[in-house]
């Protein structure tokens, strides 16, 4: 079969969405002109084809892609479709699914936004699902892991970058006798501190602990937590610091070892790409001496790597 050549971006939604349904039609569709379309558009210009779409031929788009694909590729390309906030609430809503839970994707993806990233993700939540997302946690997480995701996703936080030094140590200090100085941890110290302090403010924090106690936060984090809570707290503090750092890290553990977590390696090319990818692509050469397009290219195949790899761009 020819593939259609598409000029990624001199092609209207119009014109898009005609050579979709070209490629859809015949024995088996053209997966290279799908993905050579699909993975050069924004999620502005993905709406305008899925509307175009359904104007046209009466049918919905990725009803008509889930028919066409499979597999991984499937799975990548669906979630592509959405906007960045509908694809986090469709992640979160799934992960806190009682016959698919997964907490440790609901907690990476609630705990890696920022606070306005957060209310739009919630407004479509409940938009979609006729439910409030802290009724899904209140159902689906239980102890100290509850409490912080349900006053994370509910306080508003400062997203600027000024800080109050005095302040910053201050928490330093309420931390430390909240945990390390103490017999047992006080959880709530934490998640006060953790759910109402801005990114820039929790880096302060961390660096003013780390010039009191000569050890760094995280470590006492791990020491002093464990399980899904130690998670949420390591993910905030990770990603006020660096989320870049935090995306790469995922990303090479979703790699490392036998076999791929296609799963993870999905949702963070697919939920960062728009965002911060240029960053996670220069952390990932940075911290493991490879770029991070050669490394899907080696645990991945087929039309599945030719569409992360169009959504990483150059390899650099």
């Amino acid at each position: 079969m020819s593939t259609l050549t598409v000029p990624p971006l001199l092609s209207s939604p119009r014109d898009d969405a005609m050579h979709l349904h070209r490629a859809f039609k015949g024995f088996g569709s053209d997966k290279s002109a799908v993905i050579n379309i699909l993975a050069h558009r924004d999620a502005a210009q993905r709406a305008l084809i899925q509307h175009e779409y359904r104007a046209l031929y009466a049918e919905d788009l990725p009803r008509r892609l889930s028919s066409e694909l499979s597999g991984n590729l499937e799975t990548a390309l669906l979630l592509w479709m959405h906007d960045p906030p509908g694809r986090d609430a469709m992640i979160v809503r799934q992960a806190l699914r009682k016959d698919l839970l997964n907490l440790e994707t609901a907690t990476e993806v609630i705990c890696s936004r920022t606070s306005s990233q957060i209310q739009v993700f919630k407004q479509h939540y409940y938009a979609k699902y006729g439910v409030h997302l802290e009724h899904d946690i209140e159902l689906r997480a239980s102890g100290d892991h509850k409490k912080l995701l349900l006053a994370y996703v509910s306080t508003p936080r400062y997203e600027g970058r000024e800080v109050d030094r005095v302040m910053a140590e201050k928490d330093a200090r309420a931390l430390y006798k909240a945990g390390e100085k103490r017999w047992g941890t006080d959880e709530k110290t934490f998640i006060r501190v953790f759910c109402e302090r801005s990114a820039a403010h929790l880096t302060a924090v961390d660096s003013a602990y780390h010039g009191m106690y000569g050890k760094c936060l995280k470590k006492a984090i791990k020491n002093e937590t464990s399980g899904q809570f130690e998670h949420a707290l390591k993910t905030i503090l990770q990603c006020s610091e660096n989320p870049a750092k935090h995306f790469a890290k995922l990303l090479r553990k979703a790699m490392k070892g036998l076999g791929t977590n296609d799963s993870a390696l999905i949702r963070v090319i697919v939920t960062r790409t728009e965002i911060d990818m240029q960053y996670i692509k220069a952390e990932y050469r940075k911290e493991y001496k490879k770029t991070l397009n050669d490394a899907v290219n080696s645990e991945t195949s087929g039309h599945y790597r030719t569409f992360l790899l169009a959504l990483l761009g150059p390899n650099q």
